[in-house]
């Protein structure tokens, strides 16, 4: 039978029930990309789509709604009548036509761009972007999108034909059509990639509605960042907001969501109504959608996690030629076991003839959880491998047995192949080097005598950058090995090569002898120092060859679409990798007043040293790294050539083998400068003897000349400060200070943005501490706000700005704006009122009380609560300024903040709008009520209100003369009453 689109899916993505593809597969890059989520060596791919609120590419504009929206755009071309275009990455070279317009596309692909390799293309990542976006906004039970690789990238733009919002209904059903796509799929294509994010007002400023709108974006529904059916049930019940839908849209023709549901008379938006409709429909048609892709392109299955999977394996020949050096991780998919449910990972290999032969060693070897991974639906343990085996017997295959806390062990042998590895030709990354100031790179291979009769040679991947393509190149150059020294049983081959483009650090290496390969070496693993290889010698009676004056440069012998690898560090360094003789290098006990504490690994997730304060260079020393780093309790090096800096280690890096740092420093080969995700860590004389973290994760109370209000929730329709924005990977509370030093707030959120103003916009309020978690980007121990949450701080000497309700005065916090009582007072236990009246000067009257307000900017009001009667009013009704200040006033309650004491709030008592009055009508004049009558029924006409209310009369105020003049005659009036009461 034919599994649906929805259930496989399920099948495939849910869970791993059926046994594992063979390993090694074309499609492995890619799945560690799709699964290793967050954690132990996570890819980070889902980084800027998760949360599905992630606003990476600045205020308003939400990574995941643009990466389903790019994947939409760059398929939308196709024509499958023709077979013409599709998935097929072409968006990169048409961001300029017309038709795709804002920063979003190019935000997705080059946040893409460095994950480009030459077993990832850019088209497949756009197409695990649908799934990643979906997965993230969506939840535990939201749709999953399966993913089937295999695209290719496109060389120049396709052609044009992406759906406009002005286009007509016919003209929308046509362009659908020649995607593949029926009425019915077009409907729920466009509902499903429009339950998430906005419409942007830099790029349709014409469709913006007059509210809503939050750093120009106009929700296409009230959840825009999470994964539901909102977008069709508010359609449906006429309460929608989606500027697609309503608003100006309709008037100049540009209401194309609504010509897209409305197409059938609605009748397929009723079935998405349901919400297990809605995500089955979601599924198959997102699948759908990702699938169109130009001919000649054969995608494989749903892509699943491994239950076992081999990770980074590498094999290095060492000892003088005599052992091989097996590294790498087992992962052991977890998903559904208890924490500790496996107990360890045995390794059992075979040696290169395939048997069971390992001369004086044992074939098999076991392994401990190192680290824990995670993606959106799984969970992975990562159990090292550190084994070192006889070059004679070498190694071919080998299987992995999973043995269980409860007693029990299965093996796994690859689909009864074992899993092969080969000892016929090795990447030497110790000997190999590259420089980052000169793009001169090093590659060293060690081939197997038997086999080094006919050469090596290398195929190098690197990136170029494009004029026309925020998306750098992915070019192949095939260089020859020469032959340099012999060790055991093995031959050395070397070569320089001139990486061109700008970007060595994002090339990849495969060496290769005869039909035998070593591939997929990325040169972030290699160091600025080739290491001579310690008992090396001539070849029988033939003389090695002196290294080429000049390094070969490119000349390409092929190439595929886009670039490769991951990010690294800013770099200096020397122009050539130089090839010093190691001799013995050793681990320094001191470095002027620090002290060698041990080899340590890097957190989980996170770096050991924290705080991101670091830098690299190919002639690194511990001198170097520890004059950088004099202000700081510790500082590491690592790989030969990085030096990081930080006060306190994260709790989840821990001491490793000394043996483990063993790369030598770039510029002195007799000293050690860590390994592979190793620090050689130092310490001043003066830190604790165990290096262990000491700081506390906590609400900052001062960051002078600021102080915590507390945390704040953002507006309905805009941001509480608005005036000024940065936002840093490196934030904290002193740089966001330092930043807003002129404004009398600042706030950060996200982890990572920092916001100004000398106000606070209306709608915004307070928010439960706990609500406030993100560890600030540059400093894990500070909360910088979350999630539409800032943690705000408020300076009182500052007093540029508008009106306003202040946050905070003294010990109280803001709450809102409250009526009076029916017949009595909102707050009854104690009042004052005098000209001078200010919030500071009522909240040290009521400082004996939970509660203040101020009313008729000269009166004050205090109690311990509330009369019941009182009721929440608009923030705009609380609008008269202070007798004695310029501030606007409030009311106010008392919170508990993080600080451990008691703080008082406050929310505002505006007037008293229960009563009516003639008397001030009257004195308003006749003509004068007239013209007010007469206005606010245009206003309610135009606004479809049968009633106007205190707000639409503040408004209207502005510009009625007449209205000013009877509000002011009705508030004397009310004065006059309360002083004769």
């Amino acid at each position: 039978m034919r599994l649906s689109p929805v259930l496989l899916g399920l099948l495939g993505l849910a869970g791993s029930a059926a046994a594992d593809r063979t390993w090694p597969s074309n499609v492995d890059e890619l799945e560690e990309i799709m699964f290793q989520i967050k954690s132990f060596r996570s890819r980070k791919f889902a980084d800027t789509v998760h949360p599905c609120s992630s606003e990476t590419s600045g205020p308003g504009r939400h990574a995941a709604a643009e990466w389903l929206r790019s994947a939409f755009h760059d398929m939308s071309t196709a024509n499958t009548y023709f077979k013409i275009g599709g998935l097929d990455a072409s968006l990169q070279y048409e961001l300029d036509n017309g038709e795709n317009t804002g920063p979003g596309h190019r935000t997705t692909l080059t946040f893409m761009g460095p994950y480009v390799t030459s077993r990832s293309s850019l088209a497949d990542l756009l197409a695990l972007g649908v799934y990643m976006s979906v997965r993230s906004c969506g939840g535990p039970g939201g749709p999953i999108v399966p993913f089937r690789a295999g695209r290719k990238d496109a060389h120049g733009p396709g052609p044009m034909g992406v759906p406009q919002p002005q286009n007509s209904p016919q003209t929308l059903l046509q362009q659908f059509d020649r995607m593949g796509f029926n009425a019915e799929e077009m409907i729920r294509v466009t509902a499903c990639g429009h339950t998430i994010g906005g419409v942007h007002a830099p790029e349709f400023p014409e469709l913006m509605p007059p509210r809503g709108v939050v750093n120009g974006n106009a929700p296409l529904d009230s959840t825009d960042t999470f994964f539901d059916n909102k977008v069709v049930t508010e359609y449906l019940s006429g309460t929608t907001r989606n500027p697609l839908v309503v608003g100006n849209s309709v008037r100049i023709h540009k209401n194309s969501d609504f010509k897209v549901y409305n197409i059938d008379g609605n009748k397929t938006m009723s079935t998405l109504a349901d919400p297990d409709t809605f995500k089955n429909s979601c599924q198959g048609v997102l699948e759908k959608m990702i699938n169109v892709v130009p001919p000649g392109v054969y995608l494989t299955d749903p892509i699943a996690p491994y239950t076992v999977k081999p990770v980074d394996l590498q094999l290095t020949l060492t000892n003088g030629g005599k052992s091989l050096q097996f590294t790498g991780y087992i992962r052991v998919r977890t998903t559904g076991l208890g924490a500790d449910a496996i107990k360890s990972v045995a390794i059992t290999y075979k040696n290169r003839k395939g048997s069971a032969d390992c001369g004086s060693s044992s074939c098999t070897f076991t392994s401990t959880v190192q680290g824990v991974g995670k993606g959106f639906d799984d969970t992975f343990s990562f159990y090292p491998i550190e084994a070192v085996i006889p070059a004679s017997q070498g190694i071919s295959s080998f299987t992995v047995t999973v043995n269980k806390a409860d007693g029990t062990s299965k093996l796994h042998d690859n689909n009864g192949k074992g899993y092969p590895l080969q000892d016929d030709v090795l990447f030497q990354a110790p000997q190999s080097c590259i420089s980052g100031k000169s793009g001169v790179l090093t590659v060293v291979a060690a081939v197997r005598n038997d086999v080094a009769g006919n050469g090596a040679k290398a195929s190098i991947w690197y990136k170029v950058p494009q004029p026309n393509s925020p998306v750098p190149h992915l070019e192949n150059t095939v260089v020859p090995l020469r032959k340099d020294t012999c060790a055991g049983k093995y031959t050395l081959f070397s070569a320089d090569f001139h990486v061109p483009g700008g970007s060595p650090y994002q090339s990849r290496v495969d060496v290769i002898a005869g039909d035998k390969a070593d591939t997929f070496k990325p040169v972030t693993h290699i160091g600025g120092t080739c290491a001579a290889f310690a008992g090396a010698r001539a070849c029988g009676g033939w003389k090695p060859q002196e290294p080429r004056d000049n390094p070969t440069t490119a000349s390409s012998s092929g190439s595929v679409p886009s670039p490769a690898a991951n990010g690294t560090v800013a770099t200096t360094s020397a122009d050539q990798p130089s090839s010093t003789q190691a001799g013995a290098p050793t681990h320094r006990a001191t470095v002027g007043g620090y002290k060698y504490v041990s080899c340590w690994s890097e957190g989980v997730g996170a770096r050991a040293l924290s705080g991101g304060v670091g830098f690299a260079n190919d002639t690194m020393t511990l001198e170097k790294c520890a004059a950088y780093c004099s202000a700081y309790t510790y500082w590491g090096t690592e790989y030969g050539r990085e030096c990081y800096c930080g006060n306190s280690i994260d709790k989840s890096s821990a001491e490793a083998s000394v043996g483990e740092c063993n790369m030598v420093c770039g510029g002195d080969a007799g000293e050690y400068c860590g390994g592979s995700n190793r620090l050689a860590l130092y310490s001043t004389t003066s830190a604790p003897a165990s290096a262990t973290p000491t700081a506390t994760l906590s609400h900052k109370a001062n960051v002078s000349p600021y102080t915590l209000v507390g945390c704040w929730a953002e507006g309905n329709d805009a941001r509480a400060l608005k005036q000024n924005f940065t936002t840093s990977d490196k934030m904290t509370l002193e740089a966001c200070a330092t930043f807003c030093k002129s404004y009398k707030y600042f706030g950060t959120e996200y982890g990572s943005e920092c916001y100004c103003g000398s106000y606070l916009t209306g709608g915004s309020k307070s928010a439960p501490s706990e609500e406030c978690n993100m560890a600030c980007s540059g400093d894990p121990y500070q909360y910088c706000g979350s999630a539409s949450r800032l943690e705000l701080y408020r300076n009182p000497n500052v007093t540029t700005g508008n009106p306003e309700q202040a946050a905070a005065v003294g010990d109280y916090a803001l709450v809102g704006c409250q009526t009076e009582g029916n017949g009595t007072r909102a707050l009854g236990a104690s009042s004052l009122a005098q000209d001078d009246m200010t919030n500071e000067v009522c909240a040290n009257w009521c400082k004996d009380y939970d509660y203040f307000g101020t009313e008729y900017g000269r009166e004050c009001y205090c109690g311990n609560k509330l009369d019941a009667s009182s009721a929440a009013a608009p923030a705009a009704e609380c609008g008269m300024l202070c007798a004695g200040s310029e501030a606007a006033i409030s009311f106010y309650k008392r919170i508990t903040l993080r600080l451990k004491k008691k703080h008082k709030g406050y929310l505002l008592i505006g007037q008293d709008t229960s009563g009516t009055s003639a008397d001030a009508d009257a004195r308003g004049g006749g003509a004068g009520a007239e013209n007010v009558a007469v206005d606010l029924e245009s206003f309610a006409n135009h606004a479809g209100r049968a009633n106007v209310t205190t707000e639409d009369v503040v408004l209207l105020a502005r510009r009625n003369p007449d209205l000013q003049r009877i509000v002011g005659a009705f508030v004397e009036e009310r004065k006059a009453v309360k002083r004769r009461g």
